[in-house]
């Protein structure tokens, strides 16, 4: 049982948290355009990001990134109808993930908004426990790790003023498609190295923009699922992606990465890419 002057506590912190609330979404300034790199997001289009801070606060306060999350109802059938089982060990947080970005969709392209409530729902759960485990595994030099609103695989580190793009993607594996091999052409250095289990990674430091910052990958199959982690330049400034080969690989080792990586390749929140012959 809690005192008086407990819940005389409590009841301050939730006057300083409104009010700080308050404040946010009325005196927040404007925050910069982000171009987000084309072949990273695959999108063709410009569009403002802002930080979308009132109603985030709030959800946050009811995902936690570690046990398990459930919905009711549906049945399990993957990202479009699962029940949203997932059980990750993801590193301890007292405050929650920072609030997402919101990236306004171009016209005629959907974002995480236009899914079904139990369907996005799952995904922002996804994406929280991934914001926490990226957070803990990444260099400080990426900065604070947030979770983008248009689709599931996209996030950003931010450092010193700077948004770098991170794709992070567990996709179901296309039947009869190998996985990629890293190839040292047009300036692309490769590492290697073994994952528990006896999987193999490749990863790459290549040269974009006309070669004049490098993006950063490391890419594996688990299972049934190809998975990439990606981060990508600070064009505006020409500042290459801030994170080495073998870092990303030390991250693609870290039992707590693979952990995520093997709830969603158990329970997928992304659909299948499939080729399209001359297209």
């Amino acid at each position: 049982m809690g005192t008086n002057e407990d819940h005389t506590e409590d009841r301050a912190a939730a006057e300083l948290l409104r009010d700080a609330m308050d404040r946010a979404t009325t005196e927040l300034p404007a925050m910069a355009d982000l171009v987000g790199p084309a072949r990273a997001q695959g999108l063709r289009r410009r569009a403002r990001v802002r930080v979308a801070i009132g109603g985030a606060v709030l959800a946050v306060t009811g995902l936690g990134l570690a046990g398990a999350f459930v919905l009711p109802g549906g049945d399990d059938k993957g990202a479009t109808g699962s029940t949203g089982v997932i059980d990750v060990a993801a590193p301890p947080t007292s405050s929650g993930p920072p609030p997402p970005i919101h990236l306004e969709p171009s016209p005629g392209e959907s974002s995480m908004a236009d899914l079904p409530p139990a369907v996005r729902a799952r995904q922002e759960n996804f994406q929280n426990q991934a914001v926490g485990v990226l957070q803990q595994l990444l260099p400080p030099s990426v900065g604070t790790v947030q979770r983008v609103d248009l689709n599931v695989r996209h996030y950003q580190g931010t450092k010193d003023g700077k948004e770098f793009h991170i794709i992070f993607s567990v996709r179901p594996s296309e039947p009869g498609m190998a996985p990629q091999t890293c190839r040292e052409i047009k300036g692309t250095v490769c590492s290697k190295a073994t994952l528990p289990g006896g999987i193999r990674a490749d990863a790459a430091v290549s040269p974009i923009n006309n070669g004049n910052v490098t993006e950063s990958r490391v890419w594996f199959r688990y299972g049934a699922s190809d998975v990439s982690l990606t981060v990508y330049p600070h064009d505006e400034s020409n500042t290459s992606a801030p994170v080495t080969a073998q870092q990303l690989l030390d991250v693609a080792k870290s039992s707590t990465f693979l952990d995520l990586v093997k709830a969603a390749d158990r329970d997928p929140v992304e659909e299948m890419q499939r080729t399209v012959v001359g297209g």
